[in-house]
């Protein structure tokens, strides 16, 4: 896997030898059955809303245009119901049963995606621009409070005990995302942020729905807590390597392939892993890096850098280590997580499903 490292085109590897392989036509038919059977589900929610919130709402999962004319848009990787229906087997149900899980995480996370675009000022997300550029931050604002609302009142109308538990665990996942978000925000205005706290932030802001979402079918399928918490433990390490691959790419994705600008995170001046590695580092180039950075946050013309700055930054960043650090942080959170899986009693074939998909986790490139 290559991305994009600058301006002259190079290409360098994303996540170094030594990651997993990975089946891909495997993986895709599990993210695909993901997709096939939770989008239905999620069209019948999304027309639950009054407008114009319905069409901001498929405008955002692609399903329309900015015109309102049907597209076969990107509407994401759909991990996360990929992992709920696996969850339901994991309990010995019928992927079906996960279904209402699948939805209420995929509705969760795009609640979340809708806000941290209107916050961190992003413009684009799969190609196209964010609902906020096109629709308002007022409309951003109240169709991500509308997806957060459907999500408990999907799993509540089942009526079951089992939903009550499941909703309590996606209540809670959801408290510890927005935890992360907030986190994430703060980090942004100090100087330095230790590994330890960009590690806890990123657990909470993308592993606990990871979790949530690998143990919210098997408890809709009836598994007891210690088997749900088992998979939490599984979903949440491979939320961490799941964050530490998005960071890389934050800073040495390929644009065509994340849908978001070079240098992306940079641009944000987010503390991610590969930049609190960097300064964490020390030695000549994490003490330039650190100047140039403190120098940032209280520069008035930011905004108007050039792709060269931008760049230094991210060599100074790979020459002081992050990136390299950021990669093997991966791997071992990706290890971590399969390791979970053994102290679960798993059907054979569910096992090999969940490995697969953390192995895609790590060498994905968008």
């Amino acid at each position: 896997m290559s991305v994009s490292t600058g301006t002259r085109g190079e290409t360098v590897p994303t996540v170094p030898p030594g990651s997993p392989a990975v089946d891909t036509a495997d993986v895709a038919a599990l993210l695909e059955r993901g997709r096939a059977l939770s989008t239905p589900v999620m069209r019948a929610a999304v027309d639950r809303l009054a407008p114009p919130m319905d069409t901001v709402a498929a405008y955002h999962f692609g399903w329309i245009d900015a015109q309102g004319n049907p597209t076969e848009g990107d509407s994401g990787k759909a991990v996360r119901p990929a992992l709920a229906l696996i969850s339901a087997e994991a309990a010995g149900a019928a992927p079906e049963v996960g279904i209402p899980g699948a939805v209420a995480v995929e509705l969760v996370h795009n609640f979340s995606l809708l806000h941290d675009d209107l916050m961190d000022g992003d413009e684009q997300r799969r190609h196209r621009d964010t609902v906020w550029k096109v629709h308002g931050p007022a409309q951003a604002i109240l169709v991500g409070d509308a997806l957060f609302a459907l999500a408990n009142e999907l799993l509540l109308e089942i009526g079951t005990v089992e939903a009550g538990r499941a909703t309590r665990r996606l209540t809670t996942a959801t408290r510890k995302l927005i935890d992360g978000q907030a986190q994430d925000i703060s980090y942004e205005h100090r100087e330095r942020v230790t590994v330890e706290e960009c590690l806890e932030m990123e657990g909470n802001k993308t592993g606990a729905l990871l979790a949530c979402a690998v143990s919210i079918g098997a408890v809709l399928g009836g598994a007891d807590d210690r088997t749900a918490d088992k998979l939490e433990e599984y979903g949440y390490h491979l939320g961490l390597a799941f964050q530490a691959v998005d960071d890389l790419l934050g800073i040495w994705g390929d644009p065509e392939a994340t849908g978001k600008q070079t240098w992306s995170d940079l641009r944000q001046r987010k503390k991610s892993l590969p930049v609190v590695a960097a300064l964490a580092a020390g030695g000549p180039a994490s003490e330039r890096l650190g100047r140039l950075l403190a120098a940032d946050a209280k520069s008035t013309d930011f905004d108007s850098f050039s792709e060269e700055e931008f760049a230094t930054r991210a060599a100074l960043i790979e020459e002081a280590g992050g990136r390299e650090w950021t990669s093997q942080e991966a791997r071992r959170q990706h290890a971590v997580a399969v390791r979970a899986l053994h102290d679960v009693d798993l059907p054979a074939h569910v096992r090999e499903q969940l490995t697969a998909l953390a192995d895609f986790v790590v060498v994905r490139k968008r």
